[in-house]
């Protein structure tokens, strides 16, 4: 699955499948300017890491065509361009790719002080297009190298979605499955439905009973009795964010499911590229956590099932201490802890 991040050059317009109606209906959000890239961002039409940072890497793309539309190339063009995508980087705070990849566009301009506005335009569609293609790259390595941890008749448990559709395509923790499979593996993946935006249940179930593979959709609060009853052999899930000493940030929830891994001698995996490793945050504790609005837990679809006026939690991701992961599955191979010194290795092999 690589279509639901298409760029059409003829209409100059980024084409998202709308993750929001996933699995009932698959319709496409067109984004042309800045502020439609915000709101696919914002409102999780698009989600997932790597995902958003291939998202945001073609919003910078739209905003210099926008910035074009209102100057001509003419002015202060720099600086519009320069608000634009600011706005771009800021639209969600916890996820690491946003940022990295509007800063490695940004890099890239700052490295052509002549060029004309045209010019950026065309390198950041260039630029947009590669990092798509080397996200898949990267996840079918985590693939291969998450697979081999992987026994036959393993029964995998995962929670939220990070999957194809949180990638450019493929996945970070389903890549992992997938590349268990494509090793000859049996695997059975439990999908945890997580709450309050069912990534799981709609999502993950979605994308991998599209491909054939057997999945299972478990409540969230339904892990600890799996585990005891012998049901779990592994866990594997991606991140938003994995800090310099290995905490990994994901999906609120994340956490339990690690306390209860741990709590019952299952491996714990964080599928994630190089690109999630933010080197320059400590901890997990250092992330801003996404607060988002009240309404994703009070209603089902249109469907209140809240009293109304009642305070609201909504906290979208939680991170997991470094202790409680086993590895972390890159596309640079498989680190172990202490995991400051092997994310160190792992950037310095790769040459970051």
């Amino acid at each position: 699955m690589t279509d639901h991040i298409q760029y059409d050059d003829a209409a100059k317009a980024l084409k998202l499948l709308d993750q929001r109606l996933l699995p009932c209906r698959e319709e496409t959000f067109e984004c042309r300017t800045t502020e439609d890239i915000v709101y696919a961002l914002q409102t999780m039409v698009v989600r997932g890491a790597p995902a958003i940072g291939v998202t945001a890497a073609y919003g910078c793309h739209l905003a210099a065509l926008e910035v074009l539309a209102e100057t001509g190339g003419e002015g202060d063009w720099k600086k519009k361009l320069e608000t634009k995508l600011e706005i771009i980087a800021d639209a969600r705070p916890t996820a690491v790719n946003l940022r990295w990849a509007v800063v490695r566009l940004k890099d890239t301009w700052d490295g052509m002080p002549e060029a004309s506005l045209d010019d950026v335009a065309a390198v950041w569609l260039e630029m947009a297009r590669q990092i798509q293609q080397d996200d898949i790259e990267s996840c079918k390595a985590i693939g291969r190298f998450g697979g081999a941890l992987f026994e036959d008749g393993d029964s995998v448990m995962t929670h939220c979605n990070a999957g194809a559709l949180a990638t450019a395509g493929y996945g970070t923790a389903l890549g992992v499955i997938r590349g268990a499979i494509e090793q000859g593996k049996n695997i059975h993946v439990i999908a945890n439905e997580t709450r309050p935006f069912l990534q799981g249940a709609r999502l993950t179930a979605y994308e991998l009973h599209k491909d054939g593979i057997p999945v299972t959709i478990a409540c969230d609060n339904a892990c600890a009795l799996l585990m005891k009853k012998g049901m779990v052999q592994r866990v594997v899930v991606g991140a938003d964010r994995i800090t310099a000493n290995g905490d990994a940030v994901n999906k609120i929830g994340t956490y339990g499911v690690a306390v209860l891994a741990r709590q019952h001698g299952i491996p714990f995996y964080v599928a994630a590229p190089l690109s999630t490793i933010d080197r320059d945050t400590p901890t997990g504790d250092d992330v801003p956590i996404e607060d988002r609005t009240p309404r994703e837990v009070t209603h089902v679809g249109d469907v209140q099932i809240c009293p109304t006026d009642v305070p609201v939690y909504n906290f979208a991701f939680d991170p997991t201490p470094n202790e409680l992961i086993t590895a972390i599955i890159t596309e640079r191979g498989v680190l172990k802890a202490p995991y400051s010194e092997s994310i160190q290795k792992a950037f310095e092999e790769a040459g970051l």
